[in-house]
């Protein structure tokens, strides 16, 4: 594909960035476009794998039929099969009416699984049925009815590892990535980084008619070389931030370290992890160390408080708190350990060890009260999928008192 039809691409659909990686997903994604193989988009979270099956839809033979995106991974084992494939009068408890599902609604055109990697192993087994066949059955009926769709699947999971763990089908890995696009993940695309700040600060000053930040080189510096966990959602998060919270608008490398948490997992091994697609490992790691990081801070701070208020004195004039929770940005953007400030629990109480549950549920009860207890918005926050949150929400023992 020639340079000026890539540019007219990325212009179509907002793409922005010329960085070799991405030049050469979309590339591919062109030229599958007008077959009818299925295509397994793969990359990690945020790095904008919902584009592709947009593209492959709009330059392909199905352009003028129903484009379908489904998000596999908030919907409930319960009703996904009910959603996907449909159901008849009377299959379930509420089914008072017959239902078309996404697959009969979609016929013709094109369907995106989203989070393909989170269905259950009982709905994997009638996809890959219509993969094979374009067969499928509404639950409830014997019925066997046609479809004709293409179907584009994503995942951020490392779908080999789901195989080996039990959690994913072989035959339907292979049915589904016929041709795979791998989409690289910020860290990547250096070169992009300053052109999406500076998209994402435009956007900001238009929207609410004030100056665009702008950086200095020192700050586009330490901005290419952060390791950024969350990609493109997560740069987007921090302009925004930066645009509302700084009074200046040349934006400095010290002001630019305060919305960005330092993050351990840039070793080669975990560096390869994560191209793999699992999360699992990295976030809990990030997340040990952004609430150590965050502690620390909380207890210097509260060390130097009790010592002015034994002996008398006011808090030393030169003790500046650390930057809020409220003003940094990083994995889980608006978090905070303020619950950890009575206890001490790292020096004062040596005996009570911090597991890595104990990590993890303070850190979804921090998301879930952030966002008022809305499930899909506290998943945004944590950077994992709506089926995983409520997972993890099950096997933490959370209830909706704890909240």
């Amino acid at each position: 594909m020639s340079e000026i039809d890539l540019q007219t691409v990325k212009q179509r659909f907002g793409i922005i960035g010329n960085s070799e990686a991405m030049n050469r997903a979309l590339a591919v994604a062109i030229r599958v476009a007008p077959t009818n193989l299925s295509v397994l988009v793969t990359g990690e979270s945020g790095v904008g794998k919902e584009f592709f099956p947009q593209i492959i839809h709009a330059y392909s033979a199905r352009k003028h039929e129903k484009y379908i995106a489904v998000n596999c991974g908030a919907i409930p084992d319960g009703t996904i099969d009910s959603e996907l494939f449909g159901h008849e009068k009377g299959a379930f408890t509420g089914a008072t009416e017959s239902r078309k599902g996404f697959f009969e609604e979609a016929d013709g055109g094109t369907i995106f699984l989203d989070e393909v990697g989170e269905l259950p192993l009982a709905t994997q087994v009638r996809l890959l049925r219509v993969l094979q066949s374009g067969e499928y059955m509404r639950v409830g009926s014997a019925q066997v009815r046609k479809t004709n769709v293409r179907v584009v699947a994503a995942t951020n999971n490392d779908l080999l590892k789901s195989i080996e763990n039990g959690r994913f089908r072989e035959d339907l890995y292979y049915r589904l990535n016929t041709v795979p696009i791998v989409v690289p993940p910020l860290r990547e695309r250096k070169e992009d980084i300053p052109l999406l700040f500076r998209k994402f600060a435009a956007d900001v000053s238009v929207q609410y008619g004030m100056p665009a930040v702008r950086l200095t080189d020192e700050a586009r510096e330490m901005l290419m070389n952060y390791y950024w966990r969350g990609n493109i959602r997560q740069l987007k998060n921090i302009t925004e931030r930066i645009s509302a919270l700084e009074q200046e608008r040349e934006l400095t490398a010290q002001t630019l370290s305060r919305y960005l948490i330092p993050v351990a997992t840039s070793t080669p091994a975990m560096q390869q992890h994560t191209a793999m697609g699992g999360d699992d490992y990295s976030t809990e790691r990030e997340l040990l160390y952004k609430i150590l990081f965050d502690m620390r801070n909380d207890i210097n701070d509260l060390k130097r408080m009790l010592s002015d208020l034994m002996h008398g004195h006011q808090p030393h004039p030169h003790s500046q708190p650390q930057p809020s929770q409220h003003e940094v940005i990083g994995l889980l953007p608006s978090s905070s350990v303020d619950d950890y400030a009575e206890s001490e629990v790292v020096e004062e109480v040596p005996h009570r060890e911090l597991t890595k549950a104990d990590v993890q549920r303070e850190q979804i009860l921090k998301a879930l009260r952030n966002n008022n207890g809305r499930r899909r918005d506290a998943a945004r926050e944590l950077f994992m999928s709506e089926r995983t949150l409520y997972r993890r929400i099950k096997d933490l023992g959370i209830n909706e008192e704890d909240i």
